[in-house]
């Protein structure tokens, strides 16, 4: 907790619920330190932390002393954290294709395959900056990246006003675009 990164998780974990027979959902909470793609050498870490259910009082107790930036999906349990300040928000752009991903293996969809495309090349261009300092990585980012997602930006509100608001594909566009601040930060 002492870094100025993580990236939070939680995984649902079946457990025998006492006296019913029967299993319930509860919730293994992943925070995670990892900075050697940045050329830190800071060791990893990982925490795990287990809760009988999803209540967002886990993450705010588990996160009560972090301050930094906090990678993490749309869980509704990590909205709070950012409001103080203390705790800046960093979509993961692993969700967002992985919606469309799901979306093109059922589908077949061109629209998502895509987006698949598009973020594949933002991809390619952080697998090339990995392990770079710092200063490296913000000026091909800003270089490179940015444009591509700018323009990212632009077809994805283009697309959804083109396509049903209730298919899968406008979700996951829509998905992306009410993240997009802390997706691009």
């Amino acid at each position: 907790m002492a870094g100025s990164k993580l990236h939070a998780d939680d995984t649902p974990v079946p457990v025998l619920a006492p006296g019913m027979g029967k299993t319930k959902t509860a919730r293994l909470w992943t925070y995670v330190r990892d900075d050697r793609p940045a050329g830190s050498d800071v060791p990893p870490a990982v925490w795990f932390a287990y809760s009988p259910d999803r209540k967002g009082e886990h993450p705010r107790q588990h996160l009560k002393d972090f301050c930094g930036v906090l990678q993490a999906d749309a869980y509704a349990g990590f909205g709070h954290l950012y409001q103080a300040g203390h705790i800046l928000e960093a979509a993961c752009m692993a969700h967002v294709r992985r919606k469309f991903y799901d979306i093109q293996v059922a589908n077949g969809s061109p629209i998502a395959a895509e987006a698949i495309q598009r973020i594949g090349v933002l991809y390619d261009i952080e697998r090339e900056i990995r392990g770079k300092p710092i200063e490296v990585r913000l000026q091909i980012r800003q270089i490179r990246a940015r444009p591509l997602l700018e323009e990212l930006h632009v077809w994805m509100n283009e697309t959804v006003a083109k396509i049903s608001r209730k298919s899968d594909t406008a979700a996951a566009i829509r998905y992306a675009l009410s993240r997009w601040r802390a997706l691009t930060r």
